[in-house]
């Protein structure tokens, strides 16, 4: 464990050094990821430091208690602290274990979220329309920028589908496990004898995919242009603005409109394109190696019954956790911390089983 430590704070006083050097401040890119990579391993530092510091003092007050020319009183004391600093060595061993599990290699990057009604028809529709609300509202509240790519509403206030880049420092880390179908059960608003209808909508997080993850050549593309239809302002219909990027070799379709000018909607297109194939290439890998994939909270499989949002009873019920709040009204409105945090605690404890086992 010292050495692991060691490690860790030369690796932090090496980044820190790096960070201070002229050249590197003068290259934005290469700042930025060690910047990034700094705040990861800066809390590990920290903890690290804290108890090296603690098995050193616990390392004293030892020597001290064995010293034969020690007065008792002295070594009573020391006896007292050795039990003291036993039990913080062991409250920051449990934190450090928790700090060194493995971490997802995608945790702190930008996402891109895709909403799409299934099944349900105009009912589905709205309740996607709500579930993009409520992942906009815990953006806000988390301080992450979200910004509309694509959308096909239906005239209603729903959405057929909706997708959206999500930016901020931890994004992926913070949504990863809204992946999979939402279920909702309410008393649509035309319906006259009061019945509960059940509808659903599909949630697919994407880690936003950066120039070197992927090689996308541009032969293996066929881009469209059309026409955009449905609101969109004074563009539609008169200028060939929207875009269609098929992606050959994977049969990927991307389609985009919503921006006023065809280059901003096929750099929009672009990155939904890449942030797909990114996912489909990281699922494939993890599918090769399928160790813990299926015990995985959030594993991604879109067809995975995750939640069921039940109006009537004002309840929302997690079924990967079992977890039931009666707080659905706060939670659509963005409150999701609750929810957030019960999963990422159970997918920590998951991990640690995973360590423990090997």
């Amino acid at each position: 464990m010292k050495t692991r430590l060691d490690d860790i704070l030369h690796k932090h006083e090496e980044i820190s050094i790096m960070l201070a050097d002229p050249e590197v401040t003068a290259d934005p890119k290469r700042y930025t990821e060690l910047s990034r990579e700094f705040s990861e391993i800066e809390p590990v530092a920290e903890k690290a430091a804290q108890y090296l510091a603690l098995q050193a003092q616990l390392e004293d007050n030892q020597e001290l208690i064995n010293d034969a020319d020690c007065d008792a009183e002295l070594k009573a004391m020391a006896q007292e602290e050795i039990l003291d600093l036993k039990q913080a060595m062991e409250v920051c061993n449990d934190e450090l274990i928790l700090l060194l599990l493995p971490k997802d290699p995608n945790d702190n990057r930008d996402i891109i979220l895709e909403v799409r009604a299934g099944t349900g028809g105009d009912e589905a529709a709205l309740f996607a329309a709500d579930l993009f609300r409520m992942y906009s509202r815990y953006a806000e509240i988390k301080g992450f920028k979200v910004e509309i790519l694509s959308s096909n509403g239906t005239g209603i206030g729903g959405y057929k589908e909706i997708i959206a880049q999500v930016t901020g420092q931890g994004v992926f880390s913070t949504f990863k496990f809204e992946s999979g179908t939402h279920r909702v059960q309410r008393i649509p608003s035309t319906e006259s004898g009061g019945r509960i209808h059940t509808s659903a909508c599909t949630v697919a997080i994407l880690p936003e995919a950066k120039e070197v993850d992927i090689n996308i050549r541009s032969e293996d593309l066929r881009i469209d242009v059309y026409r955009a239809s449905g609101a969109g302002g004074q563009h539609v219909n008169k200028t060939e603005s929207a875009v269609r990027i098929t992606h050959i070799p994977s049969g990927t379709v991307v389609t985009c409109q919503d921006q006023a000018s065809q280059h901003k909607n096929k750099a929009q297109a672009m990155k939904v394109l890449q942030a797909r194939i990114l996912a489909k290439e990281q699922e494939e890998a993890h599918n090769e190696r399928a160790e813990v994939r299926k015990d995985m909270v959030g594993s991604g499989d879109r067809s995975e019954r995750i939640r069921t949002y039940n109006y009537p009873q004002g309840r929302i019920t997690d079924h990967r956790i079992n977890l039931t709040l009666y707080k659905l009204e706060q939670i659509l409105g963005g409150e999701l911390e609750t929810l957030i945090e019960a999963l990422q605690t159970h997918h920590q404890a998951t991990l640690l089983t995973a360590q423990q086992g090997k």
